[in-house]
């Protein structure tokens, strides 16, 4: 039950991050955007299907819930710039 509510949840990231990015006003923006949005929710689907036995692991942490320093910094700053993205359009 747990893993259905964590893949509901970065589902929802993504798809308010698609949301973000089409109302953006300048095609950068937009790709930028794109790049955060695609890396943290890769990100989190190779943890996942490494989790599962799907693909060998690799040691990438899962955002927003592995415990590291430079990761968790990382991660809150792409999303400060989603955020900064959405606030300007």
């Amino acid at each position: 039950m747990g893993v259905v509510v964590l893949i509901s949840l970065y589902l929802i990231f993504l798809w308010r991050g698609i949301v973000i990015i089409r109302k953006a006003d300048d095609l950068f923006a937009k790709l930028v955007g794109a790049g955060i949005i695609t890396t943290i929710v890769t990100q989190a689907f190779i943890n996942m299907g490494a989790i599962s036995g799907l693909f060998p692991l690799t040691g990438v942490p899962l955002p927003f819930i592995s415990y590291g320093g430079t990761s968790l910094v990382a991660t809150f700053i792409g999303l400060g710039i989603v955020y900064q993205i959405a606030k300007k359009s």
